[in-house]
């Protein structure tokens, strides 16, 4: 390859790795996590009409929660990896299991992952099992952000659920959107990066943006949109929330400080801009830890791991796939990698890319995604593929 056209590969595979934004829901059961899964796949356009999640008594089911066993359960169990775009990134989102019962395959499923999306039901704060899966994220220093869900139901007070947050678990909050009511009262958010209030309609399909003049919150269309009273409050509140943390981004890339989103899912409420922040401020893929040294993603040889097996994903005919995270360079079907526990070569045949039951062929990937690849018989969680490097990624 010459030098321009090695140049050109390499700003090609810099761009795509670069688009890239892979992460995982952390929650506990019944904090809407399946719902938000279907609500963030509809802005991404990756389903046409997120789907009455509420019709369980029905036919219909979550897009993600597609197997026989969560049909009966009501709960996501089969770490789906779910791939959408969105204003010109790649988002991988990967479906964690809620249950208590599958609690290894939870955090094994976090070692995939750049960044975690806290969802917490607002009447209930902090559960058990998002406190075990925040500890995971803690422990590897996974930046996390938090989407407060279920405001349009009695909730808590906001300041309890921040206060809560901090003491907890542990980190530093930074309310990025704030509630404006709750419940009946609730009339939607108010932006505090942006500067503009967020109006809750039931039922619509976006939130109708409200922009404010230089004035922001004192500007008068406050008081007409909420009336004087609700405007007053809000201001009150804001006031406060002024007088503690300002975001640093570095801060939450390094795992000490979350971004708090406040909404309702269920209504299509706040996703957006969580999602929009997601692109923003989340990380593209990062360095992994192996045995020998770290892996730069924009390195140009392909290595990837391991980290779920999962058996009869295709109804059609029995089988066994192999997902594997790329952490660096470029993955092309038909490749063969260097299986480095076995010490050969291993064929990466059927090289697979999923929406829920949809599953294409993947003609290429780049670190940050996740391909299901065909399992023979011949890989275990955590083995390390390369183009011939003895790695191996620690930590799996």
């Amino acid at each position: 390859m010459t030098g321009s056209a090695l140049s050109t590969a390499q700003g090609v595979l810099q761009k795509e790795i670069l688009k890239r934004r892979t992460f995982a829901i952390i929650s506990h059961p019944d904090a809407g996590k399946t719902t938000m899964t279907e609500k963030l796949l509809l802005y991404g356009g990756a389903i046409q009409m997120a789907g009455s999640v509420k019709a369980k008594r029905g036919k219909k089911f979550a897009t993600s929660d597609w197997m026989e066993l969560e049909k009966q359960r009501g709960i996501s169990v089969t770490s789906s990896v779910m791939k959408f775009p969105y204003e010109g990134h790649e988002i991988n989102l990967i479906d964690t299991p809620g249950h208590q019962d599958f609690s290894e395959d939870t955090y094994r499923t976090l070692t995939a992952v750049d960044s975690a999306l806290m969802l917490i039901d607002g009447a209930n704060g902090v559960e058990a099992q998002t406190k075990k899966l925040f500890e995971v994220c803690s422990m590897r220093k996974t930046p996390v952000m938090a989407f407060i869900n279920k405001m349009d139901r009695e909730s808590r007070d906001p300041f309890d659920l921040i206060d809560e947050i901090e003491k907890v678990l542990g980190i530093a909050c930074f309310p990025v959107t704030w509630p404006i009511g709750m419940g009946q009262r609730f009339r939607g958010v108010y932006d505090r990066q942006r500067e503009q209030l967020l109006i809750f309609e039931k039922d619509a399909e976006r939130s109708r943006p409200v922009a404010l003049t230089e004035l922001g919150l004192y500007s008068p269309e406050v008081d007409a949109e909420l009336g004087t009273e609700v405007a007053a409050e809000l201001r009150e509140q804001v006031e406060i929330l002024s007088a503690g943390e300002t975001f640093d981004r570095e801060r939450y890339l390094r795992g000490e400080l979350a971004p708090v989103f406040f909404g309702s899912a269920l209504n299509n409420f706040g996703v957006q801009t969580l999602l929009d922040a997601l692109v923003e401020i989340a990380p593209p893929p990062v360095q992994r830890p192996a045995s020998q040294r770290p892996v730069k993603p924009l390195e140009p040889k392909f290595t990837a791991f391991v980290f779920k097996i999962q058996a009869n994903m295709d109804p059609s005919h029995r089988d066994r796939v192999a997902f594997m995270r790329i952490v660096s360079g470029k993955f092309e079907r038909g490749m063969k990698a260097w299986h480095v526990r076995l010490k050969r070569e291993a064929r990466l045949g059927r090289p697979t890319q999923f929406m829920a039951q949809d599953r294409s062929l993947v003609d290429e990937a780049y670190a940050g995604d996740i391909v299901g690849v065909h399992d023979p018989g011949i890989f275990k969680i955590g083995d390390t593929l390369s183009e011939g490097e003895e790695l191996i990624y620690t930590g799996i």
